[in-house]
């Protein structure tokens, strides 16, 4: 029996992550006017990206993997004996395409799938695959990997502050959208993914350095009350030098845990929008 894992490119996986653990990745669109762009070239170019954004009236979207782009790439695996796909996305609390996946898989006859919701986005999606990848590289089948996957998605956090709720309430992504008066008073609200993998906002700050003081006492509390090692993704959308502080702060301020840094693509940043700042953590995947 072979595995093989799916993902698409909100999960933000570096080329050499993808490379190391054979990973697919399924294209989301972006599309700027009368352009569509597969997110993966607008990476490559994310200026273009942000000065859309700040300066076009016409706003831009995005658009769900279609299931025929699902089926060539499962064709693909199949194609290289891959009896397993585990598919692991976007969280359904903010795309459909994961209730369009469940059905597709029901019925796809090449290989056995397993979609597996992230339930969030970005690190917490990205750190579900580097898992399985690396449980794959060990011999391990999807009987065992998906547990564990869903096992460490019950331990992720994430908080994310961002400059205006304007874009999240335009694109419907913002669940509970009375928060939106935040906006009159020039603050930070501070946001979160529930259960459902749906995005609310749960607090306010008057300035990002409040905001990531927020994050940190949130964090300080989860280390106070697991037993496990602790992975910290910084996250931002073009936000280089605030996002490099806030890498050197965690690690000064908890020296026990693993930072890293990931950087928000333009298809979460079509939602957020630019300058968008938060951390993610959960147990690191490495050591499980």
């Amino acid at each position: 029996m072979t595995t093989a894992i799916v993902t698409d490119t909100a999960a933000y996986l570096t080329p050499t992550q993808l490379a190391q653990y054979h990973i697919t990745v399924l294209p989301i669109t972006v599309i700027l006017g009368e352009q569509q762009y597969p997110e993966s070239e607008l990476e490559e170019q994310p200026q273009m990206f942000y000065d859309y954004l700040r300066t076009n009236p016409d706003l831009p979207t995005t658009s769900q993997t279609s299931l025929g782009a699902v089926k060539e790439a499962y064709d693909k695996l199949a194609d290289q004996g891959i009896d397993e796909i585990i598919s692991i996305h976007l969280s359904s609390g903010i795309t459909s395409f994961m209730d369009n996946l469940q059905i597709f898989a029901k019925d796809y006859p090449r290989a056995k799938v397993y979609p597996i919701d992230s339930l969030v986005a970005s690190a917490g999606e990205a750190n579900l695959c580097l898992l399985a990848g690396q449980m794959v590289a060990n011999g391990d089948h999807a009987d065992t990997i998906v547990p564990e996957l869903k096992d460490l998605r019950t331990t992720m956090q994430v908080y994310f502050a961002v400059n205006s709720l304007s874009h999240l309430a335009r694109t419907g992504r913002l669940s509970n959208r009375s928060a939106i008066i935040g906006d009159l008073f020039n603050i930070k609200p501070i946001l979160t993914f529930n259960s459902a993998g749906q995005i609310i906002a749960i607090d306010k700050e008057r300035t990002m350095k409040k905001a990531f003081h927020f994050m940190e006492m949130h964090l300080k509390a989860t280390l106070q009350s697991v037993d496990y090692p602790i992975l910290v993704t910084v996250i931002a959308a073009n936000n280089p030098n605030l996002a490099n502080q806030w890498v050197q702060k965690i690690a000064e301020d908890f020296p026990e845990v693993r930072v890293v840094f990931s950087e928000l693509g333009p298809v979460i940043s079509v939602h957020t929008g630019e300058k968008t700042m938060g951390l993610i953590w959960q147990r690191d995947w490495k050591t499980i």
